[in-house]
């Protein structure tokens, strides 16, 4: 099935100067994982004062638990993996831009 002429017509309809509904959209989506990322990354860095650690009863009913390493994994993993692809996201546009 083909798409009709008006939607082909308002995918290639530039955005507000030269960019592209794609563009446009993928720039959206951008931003949003970012905030995302930034959200995981701070619930992270929050995780080991939230809890007692020297408690279990503080943790053990916790996503990972009823161990600690399970429950920092669960909770400050996420955050550490948004922080990297953040960085590799900034180093591979820094590199795009100095081109």
């Amino acid at each position: 099935m083909r798409p009709s002429p008006l939607a082909r017509e308002v995918r290639n309809r530039p955005l507000g100067g030269s960019r592209t509904y794609a563009e446009g959209m993928r720039k959206v989506v951008g931003v949003l994982g970012f905030i995302l990322g930034a959200y995981l990354i701070v619930r992270a860095i929050a995780e080991p004062f939230v809890i007692d650690m020297s408690d279990p009863a503080t943790y053990r009913n916790d996503w990972g638990g009823p161990s600690l390493a399970g429950v920092v994994a669960v909770h400050s993993g996420p955050g550490l993996i948004a922080a990297a692809l953040m960085i590799w996201a900034l180093m591979r546009r820094r590199s795009r831009l100095s081109r």
